[in-house]
């Protein structure tokens, strides 16, 4: 079965592009899949029905699996298995028949829209840090940034005039991103009495620059926002994660239609945007039994 694994990841890096962390990510699922059959006396793909696919989800939870690593498992197992067919290296896809337990997806933890309110005012001040809080804050929970598309953001990235920046997400895929109101106030005001103290006259090209005046990093923004929680009174634990699912949470929990939500977070499968869709039910259902005179 090796011989598969070794076509499929080269298709991975070679046609897909994808990036070593991802890739070595599957690496590690599919070589502990492979290990599991090859245990089994499983040699070819035509030998994997859905009842082995299972024993092996039903192996993982034994061996004390977390289960959001068994989903991103057997996502794994779906697209090898997929490519598996497409190249007529066997005829069919097992797991296709295997459905996955709700259980085996974890809802992502979101802020209450009050929650929010506090986190987005509690940098207090006129202080070049204060202002760029703010301002990070905002935007963040305004266009679902990743931590990693929030800090490395230009000067050059923003069109504030017309509403919109410019992110570039995974594999460099380059989208744009409405702003809102509130950010673009908070993002004026950080630009005209924040940044230059920050700068200096350094000239950086970064948008949100740290105490030296050099581009933020990703572990400092996240030391921003946990401080940040802790000011607002926050109880729950927050990461930059958590205000990305909260801005998609609180949109579809407005009207916003999915396919927009997917664009906006810049998902390249509307699948992994649909998990928001389980969040804003599990809401309605708690909201239900809380309230309900029969729940």
């Amino acid at each position: 079965m090796n011989q598969y694994l070794d076509h499929y990841m080269n298709y991975l890096a070679v046609e897909r592009g994808l990036a070593r962390n991802t890739l070595d990510a599957y690496g590690r699922d599919l070589a502990r899949y492979l290990e599991y059959l090859e245990k089994g006396h499983v040699k070819s793909p035509e030998n994997i029905t859905p009842s082995v696919v299972l024993r092996f989800l039903s192996h993982l939870k034994d061996s004390g699996l977390s289960a959001r690593s068994r989903a991103r498992t057997l996502a794994a197992l779906r697209t090898f298995h997929k490519f598996l067919v497409r190249e007529k290296m066997t005829s069919d896809n097992p797991t296709d028949q295997v459905v996955s337990p709700r259980s085996l997806a974890a809802l992502p933890h979101t802020l209450s829209p009050l929650d929010v309110e506090s986190l987005l005012t509690s940098p207090q001040g006129e202080t070049p840090l204060a202002w760029r809080d703010r301002a990070m804050l905002e935007i963040i929970y305004a266009t679902g940034l990743r931590v990693s598309e929030l800090v490395s953001l230009k000067l050059s990235d923003l069109q504030m005039d017309v509403g919109y920046l410019t992110a570039f997400g995974k594999r460099s895929k380059q989208r744009i991103v409405p702003l809102g109101e509130a950010a673009i106030v908070s993002l004026r005001d950080y630009l005209q009495y924040g940044r230059p103290g920050l700068d200096r006259d350094r000239g950086s090209h970064y948008l949100f620059l740290n105490r030296s005046g050099e581009g933020l990093t990703r572990q400092g923004f996240w030391k921003i926002i946990k401080r940040r929680g802790r000011e607002a009174g926050i109880r729950q634990s927050i990461t930059p994660h958590t205000m990305r699912h909260s801005f998609a949470t609180h949109l579809l929990e407005n009207g916003a239609d999915l396919r927009s939500v997917q664009a906006m977070l810049g998902h390249a499968d509307i699948s992994t945007t649909q998990i928001y869709t389980h969040v804003t039910r599990e809401r309605l259902r708690k909201i239900h039994a809380q309230h309900h005179p029969r729940g």
